[in-house]
């Protein structure tokens, strides 16, 4: 049920009170879209904007895989939000300010009652400063919770802190999230950069997240897609030294070794394991966007 091998290199937010937007969506080259009830719209507009998701759901967003951000269920909206998409053609529901296991277990209660298909998964969003210290419990909530998405604008707002280059007000939070999704298995995505005209600071961050084991990024804007797609893909360098690794130790399997050299460097299993996690992702990505 759980499928956190799928690309999520690309998570884009889209508002659901804009028609044009979500039209436009369905031909972008995101991995995942995040079709929001919740920050993006304002409380006037929150019956049409489920509305508006409905019906883009209904035609499809294609390979992009669509799941719904709804209002939390202590709100006046959320309890309607979740009646309207558990038997849609959402593939999970986000939870916007999740801090406890709970919530994640009572969300997972009320799709059951509603009968949702086994299918839709849950997505936690991680925004505050709680959440940070929960995050084992949390992540270890049901089967049902596949991914954790960091809110880091509103957990630096939380923080009291300021937003930096190289997100020192953040590393722990992101560190620590990225250990709760190992540890049980889950899929978890870096937060926003919120500047549209900082090309330099989206590659930093997108560099960063990567490198300390997001699986994608979460993004405001189209134009920051390609970047995301590109950072967090492997590319054809890792591509081919994946498929060399796997090579080297079967053929040093074969002789009786149980280990392989490949230009100096020691072949163990567990690169092996990364190797493969490389090219599956690799092809799932050719898959999706071929």
């Amino acid at each position: 049920m759980i499928n956190t091998s799928r690309p999520r290199r690309s998570v884009l937010y889209m508002p659901g009170a804009n028609t044009r937007a979500l039209e436009k969506a369905k031909s972008l080259p995101a991995d995942s879209l995040i079709l929001d009830l919740e920050d993006a719209v304002a409380p006037d507009a929150k019956a049409a904007a489920r509305e508006n998701i409905l019906a883009a759901l209904g035609s499809g967003f294609g390979y992009r895989e669509a799941v719904v951000r709804i209002n939390g269920l202590n709100t006046t909206w959320g309890i309607d939000d979740l009646k309207a998409f558990a038997h849609s053609n959402a593939d999970a529901i986000v939870l916007p300010k999740v801090e406890s296991a709970e919530q994640i277990q009572t969300l997972a209660e009320h799709l059951k009652k509603m009968n949702a298909p086994e299918t839709m998964t849950i997505w936690a969003m991680i925004e505050t400063p709680l959440a940070i210290l929960r995050l084992q419990e949390i992540a270890n909530a049901h089967p049902l919770l596949e991914t954790l998405v960091l809110g880091t604008s509103d957990l630096v707002k939380d923080l009291h802190a300021r937003h930096t280059p190289n997100r020192v007000e953040t590393q722990t939070a992101l560190s620590l999230s990225v250990l709760a999704a190992r540890a049980y298995g889950l899929c978890v995505l870096d937060g926003v950069h919120l500047s549209l005209d900082d090309e330099a600071g989206l590659k930093q961050s997108c560099i960063q997240g990567r490198d300390m084991g997001f699986d994608g990024k979460t993004l405001i804007h189209p134009n920051q897609i390609a970047f995301a797609n590109e950072m967090f893909g492997p590319s054809s360098a890792e591509i081919s030294e994946a498929q060399e690794r796997i090579a080297a130790y079967e053929a040093a399997i074969q002789s009786g070794a149980g280990i392989a050299v490949l230009n100096g460097k020691l072949i163990e299993e567990l690169h092996i394991q990364d190797a493969k996690r490389i090219l599956t992702l690799a092809k799932a990505i050719a898959s999706y966007t071929s």
